[in-house]
């Protein structure tokens, strides 16, 4: 306790010195802690279920003939035909049980109101290989998936029965709908279980076999259930006892390929040699399923990874300054630490009160930088997308305080050893004797700040040209032509079908709809897609096209949208050839089709396609192409144009949910709230879905690059101050050091530009070795971050050129006001100085 109560009595002899130290810290190890809390959510943080260890996941990558549905739970090499999941469950060893799950949209009605949210199907082994109990009730099991279209009950999410269903003790056996479908609540999944994806929050958990009436518009059950070219369910498992990843690998494979080979290989059709061969040579892959399944994660490992790795970085630079700080404290307190050796004190005494003093000064740091991360926190939460605010909670967790704790005392054993080893050096008296007095800190001292200072200008410079290469590939972003005019559109998503409306029903209500929408005072016109703009959603299918081969080896793909009447003068793309659709194209008039300028150059239709002829891989030639529209971006702002067609909806009766897009004549988001009235108008009880303007959904399109550059500017502009803070502090004590000998070289004849000139040299060296070491750094933080990077290369030369210039600059100017004392030594003050 003396040691601590001293400690605190030092540190409040000097206010200022222990504000910028704990200023500092907070700023650093704050940043840390609140990227660490996103990084433990998203990257580390397992499942909540009993030893997640022992879960696995299960892909098969290779050729999935025939039709696939893939979502935000994985990659669509991760998708099985439910056909192979029941043969893989049926016939392993290995495992516990297998489970297949997938999401899909619903709209739920309970207690008179109706929500949009999300939901997962289950198997009936999907709870019991979890290992996960019901809170209330009981969960989906085995008895309830035995047959197609059987299973109507529920399980509903805590969160949705505590919330909006108000906790109510007797749900149990109470009616639930889901997408019009009453189904039998019969439990609430446990507190703080929210499935295994991440970002997915499912309201409700339903039985695999509801697949039919959950996703209206699926072909029949048999077509769902009994298709093996119909690839749509993920799959996990737990391991048995005693078994390992690579045993149960060995396993499973023995009766996947039997599978391929005996069954699968005989459906296949149209395929190439290679192609077959690929197919079957198809192997299951197991991976560890600890963190569960989910394509968000995979999305946002390697940024969230950069992004933690720079707040460390200018956590280091932060302990460099503190360090020298404390350097130049040590060697103010020289004579105290002589007077106290001189009388007895130990080294190990002396320097344990001076790590006390940085421990402290790292605990305090810790303190504020809690409040700095909570604000982060939040901050960064207010600035994500609708749709991501389920990837983390914006809260300091156990987990996080732990880290926070290690990370202040990590850090004051960093920037405190080195001070405290030095000043407590036995020979201190006699150093201090032969320096005359002079708080000079020694060579010893000099060398490190020196090394410090540098250090921190080479971490400043590899993070000014991180953000760099950021902003630039961001302004690329922001430069792009997207081929569409939607500043002064709205857009939503409505699905009737998903309230149990029939497809003519459906159709009569988007009619309606439209209607109302165009009788809307302030709106201009109105149109709709069933693929949403900018939406990151993409449908494609082969086609066939007059005059173009088709063949195993030929790629005959192609994205399409289904679009209403006057469309894309809607949206803004230019029509140049031919017409757009109008109310005409109806169900029973003749099928056309428009195409864009990618989808012509691809099938050979030349500068005219309209009057050609094309079919949706059916052979019959059967759809007119009637206009040609300029190339526009389709579902993601930094992907290449795809060849493209689109259908008038209104010629698919199976249509049963679109997103409408409304043209205003004044400002966008005035409109939203009308939108959803205009809605309620027609059926209270059918939710808005993504309600906002279409330049907010081009802004979320681009979120993470946007999130990326705006971290690693601040931090490097953060990092940046704080080696200029460095570099400063070094120069000026160095020219505290000196002052005799600029003293001695003044009285014999020095002017004061060669003294500015002795200073400026070393901050040029101390620049130029510190630039080298962070352009190196640099150039491994480019290539680390090329996948990020838009139209441009993590070694680009202008952001290098920049980004040196940038810190040459910074350094000189740290280095002008120290020069500059230099320069006004009085010769004679400095002879005498002691």
């Amino acid at each position: 306790m003396g040691n601590i109560r001293l400690a605190f009595r030092h540190l409040l002899k000097s206010p200022f010195v222990t504000g910028v130290a704990i200023a500092s810290l907070a700023l650093g190890i704050g940043a840390n802690a609140a990227m660490f809390s996103i990084v433990d959510q998203m990257l580390l943080r397992p499942i909540p279920v009993p030893d997640p260890g022992r879960l696995v996941n299960l892909k098969a990558p290779g050729p999935n003939p025939g039709s696939q549905s893939c979502s935000d739970i994985g990659e669509c090499d991760e998708i099985f035909s439910y056909p192979m999941f029941l043969d893989l469950q049926r016939e392993q060893q290995v495992f516990t049980d297998i489970a297949a799950h997938v999401d899909f949209g619903a709209n739920i009605s309970a207690q008179g109101r109706t929500i949009s949210a999300e939901g997962l199907m289950v198997s009936g082994s999907y709870f019991p290989v979890l290992g996960v109990v019901p809170a209330l009730g009981r969960l989906i099991g085995p008895d309830d998936t035995r047959v197609p279209g059987d299973g109507r009950v529920a399980v509903l999410a805590y969160d949705y029965w505590l919330g909006p269903l108000g906790g109510d003790p007797d749900i149990l056996s109470k009616t639930l709908i889901v997408n019009g479908e009453s189904l039998e609540i019969i439990g609430v999944a446990p507190r703080g279980f929210q499935g295994t994806t991440l970002g997915s929050t499912p309201r409700v958990f339903v039985p695999v076999t509801m697949n039919e009436a959950m996703t209206p518009g699926w072909a029949g059950s048999v077509t769902t259930f009994d298709n093996r070219r119909r690839y749509w369910a993920y799959l996990f498992a737990r391991l048995n006892p005693g078994v390992s990843i690579e045993q149960a690998s060995a396993s499973i494979n023995v009766q996947y390929a039997a599978v391929i080979q005996n069954v699968e290989v005989a459906l296949q059709r149209g395929m190439s040699d290679k192609m077959m061969e690929e197919f079957r040579a198809k192997r299951v892959i197991l991976t560890p399923g600890s963190l569960g399944q989910s394509r968000v994660r995979a999305e946002a490992s390697t940024p969230l990874t950069m992004l933690f790795g720079i707040t460390l970085l200018v956590l280091l630079i932060a302990c460099a300054n503190i360090s020298n700080l404390l350097l130049a404290r040590g060697a103010a307190r020289s004579g105290e630490m002589a007077v106290r050796l001189a009388i007895g004190g130990t080294r190990w005494q002396l320097a344990r009160q001076l790590l006390t003093e940085s421990l402290l000064l790292g605990i305090l740091g810790g303190l504020v930088g809690l409040g700095v991360a909570a604000l982060t926190l939040r901050g960064i939460s207010s600035i994500l997308p609708t749709d991501n605010t389920s990837f983390f909670v914006p809260q300091l967790d156990v987990t996080v305080l732990a880290f926070t704790t290690l990370l202040a005392v990590a850090t004051a054993v960093l920037f405190g050893l080195f001070p405290a080893l030095h000043g407590t050096r036995p020979d201190l008296i006699a150093t201090i004797r032969e320096q005359g007095g002079q708080p000079s800190g020694g060579r010893a001292a000099a060398r490190w700040r020196t090394a410090l200072a540098t250090a921190q200008i080479g971490l400043a410079l590899a993070l000014l040209v991180s953000a760099g290469l950021f902003t630039k590939s961001l302004a690329n972003i922001s430069r792009l032509d997207l081929g569409v005019r939607v500043d002064s559109v709205v857009t939503f998503g409505v699905s009737p079908e998903l309230n149990g409306y029939a497809a003519e029903r459906s159709h009569q209500f988007f009619r309606r709809l439209n209607d109302a929408l165009e009788q809307t005072p302030g709106v201009t016109s109105v149109s709709a897609s069933m693929v949403p703009l900018m939406g990151g959603s993409n449908w494609g299918n082969d086609v066939g096209v007059e005059g173009f081969p088709k063949g195993p080896d030929i790629d005959n793909g192609s994205r399409f949208n289904m679009v209403g009447a006057g469309y894309f003068a809607t949206v803004g793309i230019p029509v140049l050839i031919g017409r757009e659709f109008t109310q005409a194209d109806v169900l029973d008039a003749p099928k056309v089709a428009v195409v864009n300028q990618a989808f012509a150059k691809k099938f050979n239709l030349g500068a005219n396609p309209v009057g050609r002829r094309m079919d949706i891989g059916n052979d019959s030639l059967d759809i007119e192409i009637v206009g040609l529209v300029q190339d526009a971006k389709y579902s993601d702002v930094k992907r290449e144009i795809p060849p493209l067609y689109f259908l008038p909806y209104q010629q698919d009766a199976g249509v049963g949910s679109l997103s409408f897009y409304v043209k205003t004549a004044g400002n966008p988001g005035a409109m939203l709230p009308v939108m959803s009235q205009v809605v309620k108008q027609l059926d209270e009880n059918l939710p808005v879905e993504d309600l906002r303007t279409m330049p907010d959904q081009i802004r979320e399109n681009v979120f993470l690059d946007r999130f990326v550059t705006l971290f690693s500017l601040t931090f490097a502009l953060l990092a940046t101050l704080l080696a200029a803070i460095g570099l400063y502090g070094v120069l000026a004590f160095t020219v505290a050091q000196r002052t005799r000998e600029f003293g001695v070289r003044m009285a014999l004849g020095a002017d004061p530009a060669r003294v500015r000139g002795m200073v400026l040299r070393q901050v040029g060296k101390m620049t130029l070795i510190g630039g080298v070491v962070g352009l190196v750094a640099a150039f491994a933080i480019g290539r680390l971050a090329q996948s990020l990077l838009f139209e441009m290369q993590g070694s680009d030369p202008v952001v290098f050129a920049l980004s040196s210039a940038v810190l040459a600059l910074v350094a000189m100017s740290a280095g002008l006001i120290p020069a500059y004392r230099a320069s006004r030594l009085d010769p004679v003050r400095a002879l005498r100085y002691e």
